[in-house]
């Protein structure tokens, strides 16, 4: 009898390995380029995204892209797209292991004429947290499918993991806004830095107070340079945009510039990235930059590895920004742990 109840216990305990969920799997280390998998061990689905840290936990938000990636009829150009699903919302405590909070603003789909519709374009979503309305805000892209209507999109959150209500589009200070994100300086005024003019120039504009509009005051930058996909930062004083080239989903070089202050002037300073395939972003593409929460001198740049003739299988490539000699680089690590980076004395 005491034979039988232990092996029927074993069979239980087996039964319950096999069925404990996938939540289990532990990432140990960031690896560019590599199927990155959530903590129910599916792949993050988080694509041209952006980071909020906010009390103690980082929340990642991305496209969620599903389904078949096609290329519409009569294109001019490679416009590869897939229907829009929403924007994904994954949080974490150790930039390793991230859990899926769900689709946090999800496409309309009974609505054709809706900006959210799956037929439109949703690119590029970025929340910040205003201090002083307690609310979170999300600006993103939303475009048609032909990507004639160069709008930013407005959403809003009592919680970091939404829902957002979706507030509507327009183009700020009457021009186009196509690759945007949101950045937040050490005073608490946010900007919007967008493409624009047909993506030949960055306009930086200063949001209102509730984040939730244009101001009215903007720069015109980088006139007529044709550049995409802003990514920003600030490090000692100093403000960091890196970019990419227009080149569609194809990889090109990346490039910093440095200004003292946020609306400019801007002066370039070169291609970042060192290594294997630095020419071409090591085949990958801009979207944020943000520092690591109680490090010093510790930031991470966000690119993304675009599949164009697979989108949702385009990959994640993190890498840390390194600062020597007054010098800004971001080296190719086939492996590496934000564990690694500076830790802070403050």
């Amino acid at each position: 009898m005491k034979q039988a109840r232990r092996i029927g216990f074993l069979l239980l305990l087996l039964a319950g390995i096999y069925a404990m969920p996938a939540q289990a799997q532990q990432n140990d280390a960031i690896r560019p380029g590599e199927v990155w998998n959530d903590t129910d061990g599916n792949p993050i689905n988080a694509h041209g995204g952006g980071m909020l840290y906010h009390e103690g936990t980082y929340y990642w938000y991305g496209e969620y892209k599903t389904g078949k990636t096609i290329l519409p009829e009569g294109a001019t150009w490679d416009c590869y797209r897939t229907d829009v699903t929403g924007v994904s919302c994954y949080s974490s405590k150790d930039l390793l292991n991230w859990k899926f909070e769900g689709i946090v603003l999800p496409a309309v789909k009974d609505d054709p004429g809706h900006d959210l519709h799956p037929s439109k374009v949703l690119e590029r979503p970025k929340v910040i947290y205003n201090r002083k309305t307690g609310k979170f805000v999300m600006w993103a892209h939303v475009d048609s499918a032909d990507y004639g209507k160069a709008a930013a999109g407005v959403a809003v959150s009592d919680s970091p993991a939404g829902p957002f209500e979706y507030l509507g589009s327009f183009r700020p200070n009457d021009a186009m806004s196509r690759d945007q994100t949101v950045f937040v300086d050490d005073d608490g005024r946010a900007y919007q830095f967008y493409s624009s003019e047909n993506n030949a120039t960055l306009y930086i504009s200063l949001l209102t107070d509730d984040y939730l509009k244009p101001s009215g005051k903007f720069t015109r930058n980088f006139i007529k340079q044709s550049r995409e996909a802003p990514a920003v930062f600030k490090h000692e004083g100093k403000y960091y945009i890196i970019s990419s080239g227009c080149t569609g989903w194809d990889p090109n070089q990346a490039e910093i510039a440095v200004a003292d202050s946020i609306m400019g002037p801007w002066k370039v300073i070169g291609n970042p990235c060192t290594g294997p395939d630095a020419d071409k972003t090591f085949y990958a593409q801009s979207t944020y930059v943000f520092p690591v929460a109680g490090k010093k001198d510790a930031y991470i740049a966000m690119f993304d590895r675009w599949n164009k003739k697979d989108l949702p299988d385009s990959r994640y490539v993190w890498l840390p920004i390194e600062f020597k000699d007054g010098q800004i680089t971001i080296p190719w690590k086939a492996q590496w742990s934000p564990a690694s980076l500076e830790t802070s004395n403050k």
